[in-house]
């Protein structure tokens, strides 16, 4: 069991962002502006701030402006891995399996965040976990948003489950976790596969941990909650994820 701290992360960003259309017509949904600054660059600097050096991005919708505007990664002090997916989207599952196939992820654990959502977590509480030998991942989960009222999972004795036991309650899922690269094991090269039927089947087989944070958290799918981090952050006086000012 390897005791290496984590230096890799992958972002989802394939997505097309109907829901914060017409902003996502022209504008990748990663590049949409919070506080004044691209979504994703808030996870860049705090993923480069808890000391990842390698961030892969999958991208497929206006591609080329993500990359165009992001470049390399220099400019954050991180280095940036693209895995374009040419055609159709290869949801969160496909997108991670295609990223491992080429070489853009390295076949060791890392941090996998939504691209989608704002928080203030420090991902520096990531970068040293560890997983077991069977351990496929381990989630972050939060209170349920309005917009999430039933959860997701729910966690007995640190581990993840779709139903609760007893009266344990349900969260939801954050977007972020550590995950291992077995979880994505077996899928096919450039079929679209999701992520949480891989994380519901290894759930029951024990295979899955997680936690409840509190820091905040806003998944910014919709123009209404894009307001919403745009006046917290504002009200906050937050310069970037996880650092006040």
């Amino acid at each position: 069991m390897s005791t290496s701290t984590i230096t890799q992360a992958m972002i989802l960003a394939a997505g097309k962002g109907t829901r914060l259309r017409p902003l996502t017509l022209e504008t990748p949904k990663p590049l949409v502006e919070v506080a004044g600054q691209p979504l994703i660059v808030w996870h860049i600097k705090a993923l480069q701030a808890a000391g990842i050096t390698d961030i892969t991005v999958n991208a497929s919708w206006l591609a080329d402006k993500l990359m165009d505007t992001l470049g390399d990664g220099s400019q954050y002090g991180v280095k940036l891995h693209w895995s374009v997916e040419d055609d159709e989207p290869l949801e969160t599952a496909g997108g991670i399996f295609q990223a491992l196939q080429s070489g853009k992820l390295k076949d060791e654990p890392f941090i996998l965040v939504n691209s989608d959502v704002w928080t203030t977590y420090d991902f520096s509480q990531l970068t040293d976990y560890t997983l077991g030998a069977d351990q496929r991942a381990h989630l972050l989960l939060i209170d349920n948003p309005e917009h999430n009222n039933g959860g997701d999972f729910a966690i007995n004795n640190g581990l993840a489950s779709e139903q609760p036991v007893g009266d344990a309650d349900k969260y939801t899922f954050a977007g972020i976790s550590v995950m291992s690269p077995k979880l994505v094991e077996g899928l096919v090269s450039g079929q679209p596969a999701a992520l949480a039927p891989l994380l519901k089947q290894a759930m029951i087989k024990f295979q899955i941990t997680a936690e409840v944070t509190t820091d905040n958290w806003i998944d910014v799918g919709t123009p209404e909650r894009l307001t919403q981090v745009n006046e917290f952050i504002e009200q906050n006086d937050i310069e970037h994820a996880g650092k006040p000012n």
